[in-house]
């Protein structure tokens, strides 16, 4: 069973998505309820102490008092996308990456692609900071599908952009 509640920011509705014990999604558009095989597994819980503890630090976020996230957090992943969240995890706040970099921290030089595709399956948008990840001539490229609105949005917050 999976609880999930929601905030509105900035940037949209966003959809917290927890176990009992971890953070397992987040969401931007409240259709991966109809789209999820599993659907009837999910309980709207807007009470749920672990939700809570989410969307209380993304409220932070958004409001320029948080950096990092504190939470416990599950990702289900091949061990390739794993190693790239991990990557991602470790691009600090206000700093960008490309993809190329990425690679090369990961010791894949020649799997840029691939870690676009990890980069897109992040099921932890914004906690895992995918956003921060840019192409390599500076251009800001895909997040979250089509979000890239987003994505400049979360960057312009961090002061990447202005």
């Amino acid at each position: 069973m999976y609880q999930y509640s929601n905030t509105t920011t900035p940037i949209g509705t966003i959809y917290v998505v927890c176990d009992a014990n971890h953070l397992v999604r987040i969401e931007f558009d409240k259709e991966f309820l109809q789209k999820d095989k599993d659907a009837d597994l999910y309980k709207y819980a807007p009470d749920d102490p672990l939700c809570e503890l989410v969307i209380t630090q993304l409220e932070e976020y958004f409001a320029g008092i948080r950096s990092e996230f504190e939470v416990p957090f599950h990702l289900e992943g091949t061990v390739f996308q794993k190693e790239v969240w991990k990557a991602l995890s470790n691009i600090q706040y206000g700093e960008v990456k490309c993809y190329q970099d990425i690679a090369k921290e990961i010791n894949r030089p020649l799997a840029v692609r691939a870690i676009g595709q990890a980069n897109r399956r992040n099921p932890l948008p914004i906690v895992i900071p995918c956003h921060r990840v840019i192409g390599k001539n500076k251009d800001l490229v895909g997040y979250a599908g089509d979000k890239i609105g987003m994505k400049e949005e979360l960057l312009k917050l961090e002061g990447v952009l202005v």
